[in-house]
C-alpha cells in the first residue's frame, strides 16, 4: 500500500496561522504539528511509504519531515513531500484533491503497490488502516470510503452515503439539505441509532485498487475533487465501493473554532483523542530539550511541553507549547499558548532589560486565545476573546469567532488591551 496525504489549499479557513506555514504544518498539542497525525497512524498500521502533497508555504513543513521521519534502509519506508509543479504536460497548480492525486501518481511509477490510501492533513484521529485494508480486501471492493456515523443535525455538512443490503454503498450526496435526509438514512449499530446517528459521513478517507483509481482519474480528466465527481463517477459506472466504518473520536481541524476546541478538549481528564496510548503513539521530532521548570504556578487541566518556563500565577485549562517563557503573576486560561522555536539568549535579555522579551510577561491576563509561535508580549497586557465579539484583524492580531488569535512573531507592548 502506497499512502497519499493531501495537504489542502491556502488553508485560508485556519487564517492567520497559515499565514506562512500550509495547513499540515500548523503545530497542536504542544508539540506536534498536524501532518504528524496522519502520518503517525500510518506507521501504526504498518503502512511506511508516504507521500505529502503540497503547494503552499510548505517551507516549514518540509523542514519538520526531514527533521523527523527517518526509516532504516531495510524498512524501505519513506515520507516525501510532493509540492505541486509545472510541467510541459501540465501547467496548472493542484486545483483540488482529486486533480493534486493525478497530478502525482507519475511519482509512484517506480513503486510496487496494490492499494492506494488517501488521507487529509488536516483531522484528528486515531485509525488502524490495516482493520480498513482488511475490510475492503473482505469485501471485495474497489474503492473503501471510511464513514462516520452522524446525527441529522451533523450530517448537512458532510457527504453522506447510503448503503445497500450486501454493506455496499450505492449512493451519495454532498452537503444534503436538511429535507432531504430522511431518505439517505443507513442501517446503523444499536448504540449509533440510540443516539440517532443514522447517517454515513464521509471522512475523506480512501482506500482505492491502484487500476480503479487510474481508471476514474483518466476517464474524469476534468475532474478535480473526490467527494463531488469522482466518487459519484464511481456509483454511475457499478463499481464496487464499500464503506467502513469508524466509531472511535474523529474532527476536521477545519477551521479557527474547531482547531481551538481540539486543542483545549486535550487538557480535560480523559480526553477522547489519546496522546498517551503506549499502542497508538504519536510522533513528532525529537527535540532534546529540557523538561519543564515551574515557579509557584498554579495548574489546573493544563498541558505544559518540554523546555518551558513557568513563572506565572494560574494556567487553568490552557495547553502551553514547547520552549513557553510566561512571566510572574501571569494567568492564562482557556488559552493555547504554542511556545517558541528558539530560545532567547540570556545575554540579549540582559543587555537591554527594558526590551519585550521572547514570552509573555508579568502580570498579563489571557482567555480563550491562541498565542501563536515566536511572539513577544510585554507586561500587563490583556488578550481576552469573546462569543460577542465581531471578526477583525489587524497587524498584529486577528479576532475570528471570538477567539483572539496573535500572529505569529509579532511583538504587543506593554499595557496593551485586546478584546476590551
Amino acid at each position: 500500500m502506497i499512502c497519499l496525504i493531501l495537504g489542502g489549499g491556502a488553508g485560508s479557513r485556519l487564517y492567520p496561522l497559515t499565514k506562512d506555514r500550509a495547513k499540515p504544518a500548523v503545530p497542536i498539542g504542544g508539540k506536534y504539528r498536524l501532518i504528524d497525525i496522519p502520518i503517525s497512524n500510518c506507521i501504526n498500521s504498518g503502512v511506511r511509504r508516504m507521500f505529502v502533497l503540497t503547494q503552499f508555504n510548505s517551507a516549514s513543513l518540509n523542514r519538520h519531515i526531514k527533521n523527523t521521519y527517518h526509516f532504516d534502509a531495510f524498512s524501505k519506508g519513506f515520507v516525501d513531500i510532493l509540492a505541486a509543479e509545472q510541467t510541459p504536460n501540465n501547467p496548472n497548480w493542484f486545483q483540488g484533491t482529486a486533480d493534486a492525486v493525478r497530478q502525482s501518481l507519475h511519482h509512484l511509477s517506480n513503486q510496487d503497490y496494490d492499494y492506494v490510501l488517501i488521507l487529509s492533513g488536516d483531522q484528528l484521529y486515531q485509525m488502524n488502516f490495516e482493520e480498513m485494508a482488511k475490510h475492503h480486501i473482505a469485501q471485495n471492493a474497489e474503492i473503501t470510503i471510511a464513514a462516520l456515523p452522524v446525527n441529522d443535525r451533523d450530517a448537512v455538512d458532510f457527504g453522506i452515503m447510503k448503503l445497500n443490503k450486501k454493506g455496499s454503498i450505492d449512493s451519495f450526496i454532498e452537503k444534503p439539505k436538511a429535507e432531504l435526509l430522511p431518505n439517505w438514512q443507513s442501517v446503523v449499530s444499536a448504540e449509533n441509532a440510540q443516539e440517532g446517528k443514522y447517517y454515513l459521513a464521509s471522512m475523506g478517507i480512501y482506500i482505492f485498487n491502484k487500476e480503479t483509481l487510474f481508471s476514474l482519474l483518466q476517464q474524469q480528466p476534468d475532474a478535480t475533487d473526490f467527494g463531488k465527481e469522482i466518487i459519484p463517477a464511481a456509483l454511475k459506472t457499478k463499481q464496487k465501493i464499500a464503506a467502513f466504518e469508524y466509531n472511535g473520536y474523529w474532527t476536521d481541524i477545519g477551521n479557527i473554532r474547531s482547531f481551538f476546541e481540539a486543542n483545549l478538549e486535550l487538557c480535560s481528564d480523559l480526553p477522547r483523542f489519546n496522546l498517551f496510548d503506549e499502542k497508538n503513539p504519536i510522533s513528532t521530532r525529537a527535540r532534546m530539550l529540557p523538561p519543564a521548570k515551574f515557579f509557584g504556578t498554579q495548574l489546573y487541566q493544563a498541558v505544559v511541553a518540554e523546555g518551558s518556563i513557568l513563572h506565572a500565577e494560574v494556567i487553568q485549562r490552557s495547553l502551553i507549547g514547547i520552549r513557553s517563557r510566561i512571566g510572574k503573576g501571569t494567568i492564562v486560561r482557556n488559552s493555547i499558548v504554542m511556545g517558541n522555536d528558539y530560545y532567547q539568549k540570556v545575554e540579549e535579555m540582559l543587555e537591554d532589560p527594558t526590551q519585550i522579551q521572547l514570552g509573555i510577561g508579568e502580570k498579563c491576563f489571557i482567555e480563550k486565545a491562541i498565542i501563536d509561535k515566536n511572539c513577544k508580549i510585554g507586561d500587563n497586557v490583556i488578550i481576552v476573546g469573546s462569543d460577542g465579539m465581531e471578526n477583525h484583524e489587524t497587524d498584529t492580531y486577528a479576532m475570528i469567532d471570538g477567539i483572539a488569535v496573535i500572529k505569529k512573531g509579532v511583538t504587543i507592548p506593554s499595557g496593551t488591551k485586546i478584546g476590551l
